[in-house]
């Protein structure tokens, strides 16, 4: 809990109910000056102010303790009620009622969650008022208690607020750092892989050349992975993925080639593709081509060893629709809620499969593209991913 005065007045200013209690006080007694205050050794500080008497404090005015009865309140925690101080046998002769020239008076000691005393709830008036005799003392008392833990629920939630905006901070530094390494990695990946191409056509034994064929395949590996966290910072720092629309009249031979290029990199595992008709079809070639590859990938990793990885590419009434499909075992509603979220893995994927940005990715390609991706999982029908892209209608045909 804070301990200077102004972060004290701020925690009380930041109380919505605190005037209107101070009203209802006032309201309630007769007394025409309320306030919330904290009490420090030296100080009384008004933390909060309802003054019908033209008094002239201000929240962050302050006051000497020693002028004021609070001080007494510090020392005994005990609430302090005056009906008439000039005939009041404990405070006739009392300096704090002669200064400030009041004869009813309430003040109730204010702690904070932890115990410690944080000021007093109090209130005057220049006429005399019956207050020991009412339940002015208990409604103080109840006000104190409240703005209590009011005081606690204000600190916490300051305190998350503060937590979170910290959290916001170091993610973008996180995600400014990746999208900087991921840039300056492309350079000396290129140089790799054209050094290792070089001596690939230089028709080295054997054994030089499945060497240098893995030097080949782990640089790819890890320039996709680079293009991956690239796209994952556009996402995330930018404004998204960006895309050009565009005729794509060369999409089948565009998604043939992803098929075949992923069916080389995994010859042990069956993939079937069928195209539909997708003349006039519109979009990012080369993003399509990104978001069916990632997709493709995602069901040889998760889906059944021994089964088909079914892709589908058609032009349907409302627009372009391609889908995914794998048997296997079905995804659990608790990582489907979170399947499209940057990092996610779903349970029991082996290291070495990469980032776990690939369907975050495809996700903001196919919302780029104004379109959607969506998944259905059952044990009986498998997993089925599916991107729709509305298409505009097509020309009708001539004669």
């Amino acid at each position: 809990m804070a301990n200077n005065f102004s972060s004290d007045v701020a925690l009380i200013g930041r109380i919505e109910a605190v005037p209107g209690m101070l009203r209802v006080l006032c309201d309630t007694t007769g007394l025409r000056f309320a306030a919330v205050a904290r009490v420090s050794d030296s100080h009384w500080t008004a933390c909060a102010v309802h003054d019908r008497l033209g008094f002239g404090l201000e929240p962050g005015g302050q006051l000497e303790l020693s002028s004021t009865l609070c001080d007494e309140i510090r020392g005994s925690h005990r609430t302090i009620v005056i009906d008439h101080a000039s005939t009041d046998p404990l405070y006739c002769n009392h300096h704090t009622p002669r200064q400030y020239s009041f004869e009813s008076y309430i003040s109730v000691p204010l702690f904070y969650p932890d115990g410690r005393l944080f000021g007093t709830v109090c209130a005057f008036d220049p006429l005399p008022t019956q207050l020991r005799n009412s339940t002015a003392t208990t409604m103080v008392e109840s006000f104190a208690r409240l703005l209590t833990t009011l005081m606690e629920s204000q600190d916490h939630q300051q305190r998350t607020e503060q937590a979170l905006l910290h959290e916001r901070e170091v993610a973008e530094l996180r995600e400014q750092f990746i999208a900087v390494l991921g840039h300056d990695l492309r350079n000396p990946l290129f140089a790799i892989g054209a050094g290792a191409e070089l001596l690939l056509r230089r028709s080295p034994d054997e054994r030089t050349k499945g060497i240098v064929e893995h030097i080949l395949a782990s640089g790819r590996r890890a320039s996709r992975l680079v293009e991956d966290v690239l796209d994952f910072a556009r996402g995330r720092l930018g404004g998204g993925i960006t895309v050009n629309l565009e005729p794509c009249p060369d999409l089948p031979q565009a998604l043939r080639h992803v098929v075949a290029e992923i069916q080389r990199v995994h010859p042990q595992r069956t993939l079937q593709l069928f195209l539909g008709d997708l003349d006039g079809a519109c979009c990012d070639r080369e993003r399509v081509s990104q978001l069916v590859s990632n997709l493709v990938s995602n069901a040889i990793v998760h889906g059944a060893r021994d089964g088909v990885v079914t892709i589908t590419a058609e032009r349907t009434a409302t627009g372009l629709l391609i889908s995914v499909h794998n048997l296997g075992p079905v995804i659990e509603d608790a990582v489907l809620v979170k399947l499209f979220q940057p990092f996610s893995r779903g349970h029991g994927e082996r290291a070495g499969s990469g980032l776990g940005l690939g369907l975050y990715i495809a996700q903001q390609i196919a919302e780029a593209h104004g379109g959607h991706l969506q998944v259905t999982s059952s044990v009986e029908a498998g997993t089925l991913f599916s991107f729709h892209l509305p298409q505009p209608p097509r020309a009708p045909a001539l004669g």
